[in-house]
Order: structure tokens, then C-alpha cells, then sequence
């Protein structure tokens, strides 16, 4: 009987640091998921899920030359 006992509280064990482990590191295991079903996807495209209109990007060379020929305001401190 007493090995009956100790497979029981083995398998509670498991059961509860398992439920432990899901609860405390639940949003890296939802993206992970998330991750492994896209990558098992065969008709996943990752071009698709760029939405170039709705990100908004800068440019990679801005034109400084409106800002810089605006004219500057003078303050004196006294």
C-alpha cells in the first residue's frame, strides 16, 4: 500500500508543478505556441503579416533642410 501512496503523491507532484510552470511563464509559452503552429502552417505566408499602411516608419534619411531654414527666435536672458 505504501507504494500505491507514494506513486499518488508522485503524480499529484507532477500535475501540480506542471500547472505551476503554465500559470508563471504563460505569455512566453502562448507566444512560443503561437510561434511552433505558424512554423507547422504549410499555407503561412510571413510576408502577410507586414501591414506597411498601418506601421508608420522614418524615413531612413530625413530632410533637415525645412527645419533648419525656419527661422530662429532670439531670446535674451537678463
Amino acid at each position: 500500500m505504501g507504494a500505491v501512496t507514494t506513486a499518488l503523491i508522485a503524480i499529484a507532484a507532477v500535475a501540480l508543478g506542471w500547472c505551476t510552470i503554465e500559470i508563471a511563464c504563460k505569455p512566453c509559452l502562448e507566444k512560443g505556441r503561437e510561434a511552433i503552429d505558424r512554423n507547422l502552417n504549410p499555407n503561412y505566408d510571413p510576408d502577410d503579416d507586414i501591414d506597411t499602411a498601418a506601421t508608420v516608419r522614418a524615413p531612413l534619411n530625413p530632410d533637415y533642410s525645412e527645419a533648419a531654414a525656419a527661422p530662429s527666435t532670439v531670446v535674451k536672458a537678463v
